[in-house]
C-alpha cells in the first residue's frame, strides 16, 4: 500500500502563481493540491471543510489578507501547518507571519526545490525559514522607536498602516479589505496617534525609514 499523500491548500490571489505551484507540486508523487483559494475568507472555509495537511499562503491578498488568515486558521486549529510564500523578504513580515502561527517562510524568488524542501521540513515538525533571509535581515528585536511601535500594531492596524504608507485612500483601503469607510478611518486615526504623525506623508516617511521595501 502506498503512503498517504500530503494534501495541500494553495492560497494566492494570482491564478498564474497558483498554476505554477500546481505544475511544480504535480511532479511529486507524495504531494497533491486538493484545493485553491484567491483570498483568506475562502481559505478559511476550505480549510474547515477539507482539513488539508499543509497550507501554502501568500501574504498580500484582498480581503482579510494573509496575516489575519494565518492568525484565524491557527486560532481554529492549533495544529495547522502554514508555509508562507511571499514576495516580501523584510524581517517585519517574517516576524509577523511566525507570530501569527506560520511554520515556514520562503520568498517567491527562491529556487523551486526550496519549496519542496520547506514542505518536507514542516511536515517533519520543523520551522523552516529560507536561509538567505536569516543572513540578510536585521535582528528580531526592534531597536528603533518607530519599529517598536509598528511591531506592536495589531494585524489589522499593520495592514492598514502599510496601505496608508503606499498612498492608498481610506475609501480604496476599505474596498480592498472589505471594511466600512468609518472603520478604516478610525484605524487611521489610531495609527497616526501611535506614530505621532500628522499626515500621510509622515506615515510614508516613517515606513520608508523603518524598513526599506516595507511599502512593496
Amino acid at each position: 500500500m502506498s503512503a498517504p499523500k500530503i494534501n495541500i491548500l494553495l492560497v494566492d490571489d494570482h491564478a498564474i502563481v497558483r498554476a505554477g505551484f500546481k505544475m511544480l507540486l504535480a511532479t511529486q508523487d507524495a504531494i497533491e493540491v486538493i484545493a485553491e483559494a484567491s483570498r483568506g475568507e475562502t481559505a478559511l472555509q476550505l480549510y474547515q471543510t477539507l482539513k488539508p495537511d499543509l497550507v501554502i499562503m501568500d501574504l498580500s491578498m484582498p480581503g482579510i489578507g494573509g496575516l489575519e488568515t494565518i492568525k484565524r486558521l491557527c486560532q481554529r486549529d492549533n495544529d495547522a501547518l502554514i508555509l508562507v510564500f511571499s514576495v516580501h523578504h523584510e524581517q517585519v513580515y517574517i516576524n509577523r507571519a511566525l507570530n501569527a502561527g506560520a511554520k515556514g517562510y520562503i520568498t517567491k524568488n527562491s529556487a523551486p526545490e526550496l519549496l519542496l524542501e520547506a514542505i518536507n521540513a514542516i511536515m517533519l515538525g520543523e520551522i523552516y525559514i529560507e536561509k538567505g533571509l536569516l543572513k540578510t535581515t536585521p535582528s528580531l528585536a526592534p531597536t528603533d522607536h518607530y519599529q517598536t511601535i509598528i511591531a506592536d500594531f495589531s494585524t489589522r492596524e499593520f495592514e492598514i498602516f502599510k496601505r496608508l504608507a503606499q498612498g492608498m485612500s481610506v475609501y480604496n483601503i476599505a474596498e480592498e479589505l472589505c471594511l466600512s469607510y468609518k472603520t478604516v478611518a478610525n484605524y487611521g486615526t489610531q495609527i497616526r496617534k501611535k506614530l505621532q504623525a500628522n499626515s500621510l506623508i509622515e506615515i510614508a516617511r516613517i515606513a520608508e525609514d523603518c524598513h526599506k521595501g516595507l511599502l512593496g
